[in-house]
């Protein structure tokens, strides 16, 4: 059976808790002071079975022009509008802005409850009824059947009944989703049960033992009970009224306007990307960076509108535009949401999210503009792809493709796969999910081209370039992972070349210039003279008669060689020498089981300031290993 939610809506004093009441059986109004007052302060629950055997939850709004904040905290997730009018009294403020805020959130179906009835006579009775078709023509609620009703006598309410019945089998059932979710609207302490949360389950369906996480605060906790319209059940599914009680949560650490979601499914933001409609009831237009009232789910949050298209938005007009906001919220796509003016405090206008977790956006671009246009009305194929370029370098993972795109899991995988087949995206993270656009994927090819291009132009002696300093070349956001893919991707490609840390362009090989080779000829011609004392290379440098940068360019390549071997800064032998010097250190090493520093002075035949540097050198290459003041062979 379909899970359904009928809310009220009305101004102050029409009569909408006294309609639940006489539907019901059941008083909404339980606190102290709604009871003193007698006007509906905090939000109302009751349920209903239909003479069908439909079940309805219900959802009971304030009225008041202060407490419209709650109202649209109740709004959320109805099916059904009874949208209350009282007889005596015709449509009034809220009413207007009630019939707005639901329009904006996207209810389509309800009727109009025309109340009070026994208070008037035929003719203004008739009076109102033109009162209300005029009101509702142009609406959703325009074709809606209109009840006249009196809570008091019970005249007219067999009517309601039978057409809520009929409403209910019009209403489809709610899109699949894989994502649990229910805003919160109350939390309280039950003696027994500990902190219970109650709210309207808008997707998914959650069980008892499941890990929950509240948003945004990312509590977690585990469901301990679960009860619908004052029933223990086991399971609750979308479309419910749901109450559900947690092990070791405390009270205070929740509040109305979080929602409930299985644990790392939902991400926070404090920035969102709507499709706005600016309510033609407006007066005056709505300027860029306005301080407004974000209504979505059961929360309220302030925040700056930022217009990307333009300075201002006139009434009736529609846009897209970027709220940022003083707290993160957590939000999928499609999400419906209303603002209302910071000063004084009125619904302005409303709409849904097109992306729930944005990058910040510069205004007045046009792709942009054009792309988050297309987010509403495009399939999912292009709103993913769309989003994945926008990933840029980093990727967009699975888990963010979720919320960003409301597709159920199933579809979603399949499109992936798909636009992978096709080659418009590619996986760069098979762990953890991560898919990255090809179009990225071509800019970090030509740019690996040219980056080495132009090393190899700036060193023409190196080998190759670092491949940690290739990768500092791109923005911070590309991670090592998809570097690495890319890198090795080019590889096979048989692009680029890599020979233990460095690349370089599978074209490149290092060739000297004649006046080069001289150089390489001479310095290898003195450090083989040297023997195991050579010149500090400073030193040689000067008797070269070229530029320092350029011979040194020319050691370094013969480094790379083999041919020079580096001991510290500015020391270098002849790799003759030192694979001499090896052999007999490890003959000796052999045969007396350790060295001595003297010991290994009188073998190199050279100066301490040669000796060290050579100790610590067979040390760091692993030959040696110094055990207080000698050293020995070390194993394997």
């Amino acid at each position: 059976m379909k899970q359904i939610i009928l809310g009220t809506a009305g101004h102050i004093d029409h009569g909408k808790t006294s309609l639940i009441k006489a539907a019901t059986g059941i008083d909404t109004d339980r606190l102290k002071e709604e009871k003193e007052r007698g006007i509906t302060i905090e939000l109302g629950f009751a349920s209903l079975d239909l003479p069908s055997g439909q079940h309805l939850g219900i959802v009971d709004v304030p009225g008041h022009e202060k407490f419209v904040k709650n109202m649209v905290a109740g709004a959320t997730g109805i099916d059904i509008v009874a949208m209350v009018i009282a007889a005596d009294e015709g449509v009034m403020p809220q009413t207007r802005e009630h019939l707005e805020i639901c329009t904006l959130l996207g209810v389509q179906y309800g009727m109009v409850v025309l109340t009070k009835i026994d208070r008037v006579d035929e003719e203004w009775l008739e009076l109102a009824l033109e009162d209300v078709r005029e009101f509702i023509q142009g609406t959703f609620l325009e074709k809606s059947p209109i009840v006249p009703v009196s809570s008091v006598n019970g005249q007219g309410m067999p009517e309601f009944i039978k057409t809520l019945d009929r409403l209910s089998q019009q209403i489809p059932d709610r899109p699949p989703s894989s994502l649990f979710r229910l805003p919160i609207d109350r939390v309280f302490t039950m003696k027994g049960f500990g902190t219970v949360i109650t709210g309207t389950l808008i997707s998914g369906n959650v069980k008892v033992g499941d890990t929950i996480m509240i948003y945004p605060s990312e509590i977690t906790s585990k469901v301990r009970g679960i009860q619908v319209h004052n029933k223990s059940v086991t399971e609750a599914h979308a479309g419910m009224r749901t109450a559900i009680n947690f092990q070791g949560l405390e009270k205070t650490s929740i509040q109305r306007g979080e929602v409930l979601a299985s644990a790392n499914t939902l991400k926070s933001s404090y920035m969102v990307d709507i499709a706005l409609h600016y309510l033609s009831s407006n007066t005056k237009p709505l300027r860029n960076r306005a301080l407004v009232r974000f209504h979505t789910g059961t929360s309220e949050v302030l925040g700056n509108l930022i217009l990307l298209d333009r300075e201002e938005l006139s009434p009736g007009e529609n846009t897209v535009a970027q709220l940022r906001l003083k707290y993160p919220v957590a939000l999928v796509k499609d999400d419906r949401f209303v603002i209302r003016s910071y000063s004084p405090v009125r619904t302005i206008g409303g709409g849904e999210i097109i992306n729930p977790i944005p990058q910040k956006h510069k205004r007045f671009k046009p792709p942009v503009i054009e792309g988050l246009k297309n987010l509403s009305n495009q399939p999912p194929e292009e709103i993913i792809s769309f989003h994945v370029n926008e990933s840029g370098y980093q990727g967009i993972s699975f888990a963010d493709l979720k919320i960003m795109t409301n597709v159920p899991e199933k579809q979603l995988e399949a499109v992936i796969q798909n636009l992978l087949s096709q080659k418009t995206i590619m996986q760069a993270d098979k762990d953890n999910r991560i898919y990255i656009h090809q179009g990225i994927v071509k800019n970090l090819k030509d740019g690996t081209l040219n980056y080495l291009e132009k090393y190899h132009k700036t060193f023409p002696l190196k080998s190759g370039m670092p491949k940690e300093e290739l990768k500092t070349k791109f923005p911070s956001a590309l991670v090592s992972k998809v570097f690495n893919l890319i890198v090795n991707q080019m590889i096979k490609d048989n692009d680029i070349a890599q020979e233990e840390n460095t690349v370089r362009l599978a074209t490149h090989a290092v060739s000297l210039g004649e006046d080069q080779a001289d150089v390489r000829d001479k310095i290898l011609d003195i450090y083989s003279q040297a023997g195991l004392q050579p010149p500090y290379f400073k030193d040689l440098s000067k008797s070269l008669d070229v530029e320092s940068n350029r011979s040194k360019d020319v050691l370094l390549h013969l480094v790379e060689e083999g041919l020079i071997v580096k001991a510290k800064e500015d020391l270098y032998f002849h790799a003759q020498a030192i694979e001499a010097l090896k052999k007999r250190l490890v003959e000796f090493l052999n045969t007396h089981g350790e060295i001595t520093t003297p010991q290994f002075k009188e073998m190199t035949g050279a100066s301490r300031k040669y000796v060290i540097p050579l100790a610590e050198y067979f040390d760091a290459k692993n030959v040696t290993l110094r055990v207080g003041d000698v050293r020995k062979l070390r194993k394997g």
